[in-house]
């Protein structure tokens, strides 16, 4: 899977963040980047999954002299336990063969307040913090670069969200330099009229453009997400019993 050496990775969890994402980065209007987009599919036999493939699609942010700079990987919406695998795939295809071309992760994700769990003396502090940032992994330039501008995740900080969770689990186990980029949501995106939610979103979009030469644009956030009932993304767990 050929892409730039800083890849932005982002899970279609069916709540529009996404989304919202992808459609806001935008070339710089001083660069002279095109735009390259390509889409995959990788097969999940090997766990013993025959009829579901894992797809997305990606953009590329090319400079003039055909060089990737940054690469927008947009993966399909899934649930687990496909979701553990569908991650895996992709990790293990962006880390390919050859340790010195790992690119760089940054994965943004919007997470509900109320999946956040934090000791007492970090929930009192007067100052509110709306972006936090988990660095895992080597240490590269674009990782310091980003890490100085975050408010670094208390050490004893307790996530509850699938898609969060099993990255960080796969990053680590694969060593892969990878920061991820926590908003905290006290709503659902699709309420359009919070404008709390949509300044997290700016701010993940800033940080996000700060580290890959592009621009955000608030204007172009889509805010549209699809509708999911409960028994559909609970549905896995039936498995379970």
């Amino acid at each position: 899977m050929k892409v730039a050496e800083k890849v932005i990775l982002l899970l279609n969890g069916g709540d529009g963040f996404s989304a919202a994402i992808a459609g806001g980065l935008l070339p710089n209007p001083k660069s002279n980047f095109q735009t390259l987009n390509d889409s995959f599919e990788l097969p999940l036999e090997c766990y013993g999954i025959k009829d579901r493939k894992v797809s997305g699609e990606i953009t590329h942010f090319v400079n003039s002299n055909g060089h990737y700079e940054v690469s927008i990987l947009h993966l399909q919406n899934y649930e687990p336990p496909i979701l553990a695998c569908a991650l895996n795939e992709v990790l293990l295809k962006l880390a390919g063969e050859d340790l010195s071309t790992v690119p760089t992760i940054i994965a943004p994700f919007l997470v509900p307040e109320s999946k956040i769990k934090l000791e007492n003396r970090y929930t009192e502090k007067s100052e509110k913090v709306l972006v936090y940032g988990i660095k895992l992994g080597p240490t590269t330039d674009v990782i310091q670069a980003l890490s100085s501008r975050l408010q670094k995740s208390p050490p004893l900080l307790y996530i509850n969200h699938e898609g969060l969770a099993t990255l960080r689990h796969l990053a680590n186990v694969m060593k892969l330099p990878t920061v991820m980029l926590i908003g905290l949501s006290g709503q659902r995106i699709s309420n359009k009229n919070s404008t709390e939610e949509l300044e997290v979103i700016c701010q993940i979009g800033d940080h996000l453009a700060s580290i890959s030469a592009l621009s955000f644009s608030k204007e172009k956030v889509v805010q549209n997400p699809p509708k999911i009932s409960r028994e559909s993304k609970e549905a896995w767990r039936a498995l379970y019993g």
